[in-house]
């Protein structure tokens, strides 16, 4: 009797506990997790469409368009309602195998087989209209109508501007709850990728009543519960286009990179790295052995010179160490030193160029020469360690604040650096060629253009930006941007001025004459950057002017090229006349077809 009882218990614990657990769980189905299952039981009567924003647009520094937006036709799935049996039917009106059909109806039923997924982007109004002329053998496709960029400029500016792709399936998995989708296209690099949230604007909906085979044959309620989408907000840059265009056409068939700034505020007014890419070449579907060849190719196109090659700055960096030696007391502008082609260390010699004696000469003239001997006993006259910390003032051996594209930060050493690097020991032989931006450093493209904004105008460093304006189209709203506050290197502004004759004389009697401007001071420092094994050396130039009032400071870099004032400089004065004057002279424009003929030595990768 007992054992009976036990097992009615049992038995009726068991039916209990199963009851409360199926009980549980349909007040989790009907009330905790409706949403989800009534969103999905709802399409298949009401479908939600989204309305796609108008992104973004961007100017120039002048109002001068330069990205804009043009329709963009493209197909989607809905993988529930699509009849297996009509692949071949849509292979032959898109023109694709079967097998890309197949894999796009894959794709679109591993996403959500309930919900509209773009399967084939950048088709033409022809392809769409056959389309829609067979649309009821096609249960489950249908298409919409986006948009893709369109350049309007001569100016590439591939690395300043970037381009939009699309969204990659891991990208997808963390930006799905922003609205994107499979197709979608989404800022990959540059500018598009930076400011892609205000880009893009909000996003709309439509419902459409639909169905049972999945065709939407009325608006839901008339309308009105769409949601009007929201455009993207406009950039409007520091760039200017025709800067630009010219700084690229300058590069012909050379490796490089050049950087203009505004020295009043860190403006980029260009951004060049060549080799590079057309964007025009992205407005649309890439495919994928286009994208291979782009990412293999030996000129390294997607490789932002401006702001990640790194090498030794060569003689540019003579001022850099003008001013620590001024501010630090080790000279003054007036001090002299006797140049005797040579500076003798221990049993070493370390050579001025071709032995040239300069005889006795002051910082200024030091400068002008490049006298190699008065910078070596410059640095040997100061502490590896200070070196360091006036190099980190300037901003380098860091990234900078950079609204663009990726950074190094390049290589300043310290003690601590040789400590590791030469554990044996190591002499002031190791770190006397540091003196003339040689040795144990490297610094980019846009740490120089800064350096040189810097001392034209005293000492001040902006950060660089290419985004001057955010603004929205349809209310004249600006977003904010967040940006780094200017800071002071702690050196004194005579010390600059002298240091600024010492570059005015560069482009007016010595090295930086290829620069040089009619009728405008400008002042210079030309640079020639060891290369790695038997390569030419590397070409580089810095730049500002007008010396008394500065508007612009430039920086290029021509790999390979040679000596600073032979490649680099010329490319500086173009590029500043162009900038200060608006256009260039007949004169100059003789230079720019030499200019265009000069290459960088062939480099084996």
């Amino acid at each position: 009797m007992f054992e009976h009882k036990f097992r009615f218990r049992v038995f009726a614990a068991l039916i209990g506990t199963v009851i409360s657990v199926l009980a549980l769980r349909l007040v989790w189905l009907q009330i905790v997790d409706s949403r989800a299952y009534s969103g999905e039981s709802r399409s298949n009567a009401l479908r939600e469409v989204r309305a796609l924003p108008a992104r973004g647009v961007i100017y120039d520094r002048n109002g001068v368009l330069m990205v804009d937006n043009q329709l963009r036709y493209s197909v989607n799935i809905t993988a529930r309602y699509f009849d297996r049996e009509r692949i071949p039917l849509l292979a032959s009106l898109i023109g694709v195998p079967d097998s890309t059909v197949v894999e796009r109806l894959d794709r679109a039923r591993n996403w959500n087989s309930f919900r509209p997924s773009i399967a084939f982007t950048d088709l033409s109004l022809e392809t769409v209209s056959r389309l829609e002329e067979n649309r009821y053998q096609l249960p489950g496709v249908g298409y919409e109508i986006s948009q893709r960029r369109r350049y309007l400029t001569e100016a590439n500016a591939w690395h300043a501007l970037g381009y939009v792709r699309e969204i990659t399936g891991r990208e997808l998995d963390t930006m799905r709850q922003k609205g994107y989708r499979q197709g979608d296209l989404i800022g990959k690099a540059g500018l598009e990728r930076t400011y892609e949230e205000n880009l893009r604007g909000e996003l709309g909906a439509e419902f459409k009543l639909v169905n049972k085979l999945g065709r939407e044959f009325k608006s839901f309620r008339d309308g009105g519960a769409d949601v009007d989408p929201v455009s993207g907000y406009d950039l409007h840059l520091t760039l200017d286009h025709r800067v630009q265009a010219l700084a690229e056409s300058l590069f012909v068939n050379k490796r490089g990179a050049a950087i203009a700034l505004d020295p009043a505020d860190g403006g980029i007014i260009a951004l060049v790295s060549e080799p590079s890419v057309d964007p025009r070449l992205f407005s649309g579907s890439v495919p994928g052995s286009t994208w291979v060849a782009i990412q293999t190719a030996v000129e390294k196109p997607l490789f932002n010179r401006a702001t990640m090659s790194g090498m030794p700055p060569g003689s540019t960096w003579k001022p850099f160490m003008s001013l620590v030696g001024l501010q630090k007391g080790i000279i003054t502008a007036n001090s002299r030193h006797q140049c005797r082609g040579r500076y003798v260390l221990g049993n070493r010699a370390f050579r001025d160029f071709n032995d040239t004696v300069h005889g006795s000469i002051d910082v200024a003239d030091a400068i002008m020469h490049s006298c190699n001997s008065f910078f070596f006993d410059l640095m040997m006259k100061m502490d590896v360690d200070d070196f360091k910390y006036w190099a980190t003032e300037f901003g380098f051996g860091q990234k900078l604040p950079v609204d663009i594209g990726e950074q190094q930060p390049g290589l300043i050493p310290d003690s601590s650096y040789y400590n590791r690097t030469y554990p044996g020991g190591w002499t002031a032989g190791y770190t006397i060629n540091l003196g003339i931006g040689q040795g144990n450093m490297t610094v980019t493209p846009i740490q120089l253009a800064r350096y040189a904004a810097a001392i034209a105008n005293d000492g001040w460093l902006h950060p660089p930006h290419m985004v001057d304006r955010i603004v929205h189209p349809e209310t004249g709203e600006e977003a904010e941007i967040q940006r780094d506050p200017s800071k002071r290197v702690p050196i004194d502004p005579r010390h600059f001025q002298t240091v600024r004759e010492g570059m005015r004389r560069v482009v007016d009697f010595t090295s930086g004459r290829g620069a040089k401007l009619g009728g405008v001071t400008s002042g210079g420092k030309t640079g020639t950057a060891q290369a790695p094994g038997d390569a030419q050396d590397h070409s580089l130039f810095i730049m500002f002017a007008p010396v008394d009032d500065p508007k612009i400071a430039i920086a290029v870099l021509v790999e390979n090229g040679g000596f600073g004032g032979t490649q680099a400089a010329p490319i500086a004065g173009l590029i500043a006349e162009q900038y200060l004057n608006g256009e260039l002279s007949d004169w100059s424009k003789q230079r720019v077809n030499y200019v265009m003929t000069l290459e960088s030595e062939t480099q084996e990768d």
